[in-house]
């Protein structure tokens, strides 16, 4: 488990620096960005096809195939402009789907991942997972208005390292940090690993723990 880990992670890093020389130092073209987007449509369609989710399957396949016939006709919209809108696009669209979840009546969004790993859940857990489901919404908020600041007034070069480096930097370390930070505040709370909560994170299924601070 450990070396596949490792291995995607090599595998991933892999794909950020080569996205980020084929934006930034690579000739601009219409195939740089099926490279560079292409996948992330891929494993979308693949995803929302193992649940059975035919309409965002298919959105991911039409906009996949509308990437592609661009290249191969040339023109379109700009690479740059793709890429911004890649960037920003996801950033807002998670900002929506964690807000949305805080809404009366519903779940928040880390409240149902945090049940998914704890067996014995707490009220004040509940109540701790709605406040880190406001901040990963705010944070997608931010990353989203940075991300169009810095494309409309930054140079490219600039940008692309801030969405293709800063942003999963960023990730790791609110991730990471958010998980120090709770049982700093909440040593009370039961014990789960890093890998059982990013097992909840990517919708795997993980046994409960069932574990004493």
């Amino acid at each position: 488990m450990r070396a596949r880990t490792v291995g995607v992670g090599l595998i991933g890093a892999a794909y950020v620096l080569g996205c980020h020389w084929l934006m930034t130092r690579a000739p601009a073209s219409s195939w740089n960005v099926v490279v560079v987007i292409g996948p992330m449509f891929a494993l979308l369609a693949f995803y929302a096809a193992q649940r059975g989710q035919r309409f965002f399957g298919g959105a991911a396949v039409i906009v996949l195939a509308l990437l592609v016939l661009q290249a191969w006709r040339g023109g379109g919209v700009a690479p740059a402009t793709l890429y911004l809108m890649q960037h920003a696009g996801i950033h807002a669209a998670l900002a929506a789907g964690f807000a949305l979840t805080l809404r009366a009546g519903h779940e928040p969004l880390i409240t149902a991942l945090a049940r998914r790993v704890h067996r014995h859940f707490s009220p004040a857990m509940a109540a701790y997972s709605r406040k880190v489901t406001i901040v990963w919404a705010i944070y997608f908020v931010v990353m989203a208005a940075l991300s169009i600041v810095l494309f409309a007034f930054a140079p490219f070069d600039a940008w692309a390292v801030f969405a293709n480096l800063f942003t999963p930097a960023a990730i790791v370390v609110l991730f990471v940090g958010e998980y120090l930070v709770r049982y700093r505040l909440h040593p009370e709370f039961e014990r789960a690993t890093l890998a059982e909560a990013m097992n909840a994170y990517s919708g795997r299924s993980a046994a409960p723990v069932d574990r004493l601070p």
